[in-house]
């Protein structure tokens, strides 16, 4: 058999295959052969149809289509092999199947052309002496002292007020009714709009600014219990309820009764309360470790995030069709996995209307992703970059006690490990073969924002308009 082979875009290999006449002939022949043996043709037991009366019945159309049909599918299964090629998919026919047909002689050569998608070859212009901008994120105290006074919040101890007004901070009971403001020159006559679900009985409301509708809590502020109040609230825009943004309301309050927080002492008890430590010092630097901890790891993220950045730059990688549909048909897997781990109905979220769209949005990341791992992996042969089974099992072990009682398949959990712990070497490696400027938390997204604003699309419609335009983890996949 002659096979020639010929580069083709999206990492593909063209092969124009040429078939024996003997092969012709054979396969021709044979099909005839089965086609007597399980043909019904009235009037003929099985296997006793003569040739031309099954040639008759059946049409030489029809025999000839088996036949190519079967000289294709074996034609391209022996030139993969033959050349050795790696192919990845179903290989795609690329000759006319009509033609062939038509063209189709028994004991004279057939040829036809396919294609097969084959693992993309990677180009590294550059991977050493990356220079990358990324954001430093720093511990912050204070965030242990609103830690803890969170918790202390949690646990306080409500105290009813007897002898003074409403003031902020306060916990409020009432009952409210809420109807939509009348618009400016609407008939007095015409009763107000209630308000969908605007209407409670002893509800119970701590009052903070940002508890309820802009204007709710500050009318409360100041009343006595047993008062009735009517209060001008607006509803924010955008809000929920479409209906209702940015609409201005009316809700008529009574006032029933006023509670205050009382909050523990910051001490030792209450560590011991909040928390496995004996002491508050104890609890204190277990939360500064933690947060510590916290904002040197997306410090070492955001590191990452701008190595692969920068790197996918100097990257050159034409990805097969076949590898871009499967890393999306992954990330929707992984996707319906966490759902369903969140008691949600996947049915809902993936209709036959939707998977089209969410195919469609996922292609983009599929890509990024592939040639982000593609990228890495090639790096990593190129340097030699390895990982022990010592660090494999230590992982492993480690995983398999935090998923206890899940159902885990430890040997593609011990796959999925290796390839992680690669690319986290690989990384750290071309980390340490990089130029890193951390800048401060915040500033080059300032930056990205305003690249994004600045469009030639954006400047090109402020320059007409004259103004500006309004503005998937190692144990999920191991399950």
């Amino acid at each position: 058999m002659k096979v020639t082979q010929e580069k083709l875009p999206s990492s593909q290999i063209g092969l124009e295959i040429e078939i024996t006449p003997e092969k012709t002939k054979q396969t021709y022949e044979q099909v005839i052969q089965n086609l007597t043996r399980s043909a019904n043709i009235p009037g003929f037991r099985k296997g006793k149809v003569p040739r031309q009366i099954l040639l008759q019945r059946l049409g030489i159309t029809r025999i000839k289509a088996a036949a190519v049909e079967e000289l294709i599918q074996d034609g391209i299964t022996e030139a993969v092999k033959q050349e050795d090629i790696k192919a990845i998919g179903q290989p795609q026919l690329r000759s006319s199947f009509d033609d062939l047909i038509n063209n189709y002689e028994p004991g004279k050569p057939l040829t036809f052309s396919a294609s097969v998608d084959v693992p993309p070859e990677v180009t590294l212009n550059q991977y050493t002496g990356l220079a990358i901008k990324a954001e430093e994120i720093k511990y912050d105290p204070q965030r242990v002292d609103q830690v803890l006074e969170n918790e202390r919040q949690q646990m306080a101890t409500l105290i009813p007020v007897e002898g003074r007004a409403a003031q902020l901070g306060d916990i409020a009971v009432v009952d409210f009714k809420g109807v939509l403001a009348k618009a400016e020159g609407e008939d007095e006559a015409t009763e107000p709009q209630a308000i969908p679900g605007g209407e409670a009985t002893d509800f119970q409301v701590e009052l903070q600014e940002d508890k309820f509708i802009p204007g709710f809590v500050t009318g409360i502020v100041g009343m006595n219990p047993t008062e009735t109040k009517e209060i001008s609230a607006t509803f924010p825009d955008p809000y929920p309820n479409e209906d209702l943004a940015g609409k201005p309301a009316i809700f008529t309050v009574t006032l029933k009764e006023l509670k205050e927080k009382e909050l523990p002492e910051l001490n030792d008890d209450f560590a011991q309360e909040v928390s496995e430590h004996q002491t508050l010092a104890e609890l204190r630097t277990s939360l500064e470790d933690r947060f510590q901890k916290e904002a040197e790891q997306k410090t070492k993220d955001n590191k990452q995030e701008a190595l692969l950045k920068e790197l996918l730059k100097h990257v050159e990688i034409d990805l097969p069709e076949t590898m871009i549909e499967r890393e999306v048909d992954n990330m929707l897997t992984q996707t319906a996995i966490r759902l369903s781990q969140q008691g949600l109905d996947v049915k809902k979220f993936f209709t036959a209307d939707i998977i089209p769209q969410l195919r469609q949005r996922s292609r983009d990341e599929a890509i990024d992703r592939l040639k982000r791992s593609l990228a890495l992996e090639e790096i990593g042969k190129r340097e030699s970059i390895q990982v022990s089974d010592e660090e494999i099992a230590a992982r492993v072990k480690e995983l398999m006690e935090q998923y206890s009682g899940q159902d885990v398949d430890e040997d593609r959990l011990q796959e999925v490990v290796k390839d992680e712990l690669l690319t986290e070497k690989t990384i750290d490696w071309l980390l340490e073969h990089a130029t890193v400027e951390l800048v401060p938390e915040g500033s080059l997204s300032t930056q990205e924002e305003v690249a994004q604003e600045t469009t030639p699309e954006t400047q090109e419609q402020t320059t007409t308009d004259g103004e500006s335009p309004t503005e998937e983890t190692a144990s999920a996949e191991a399950q």
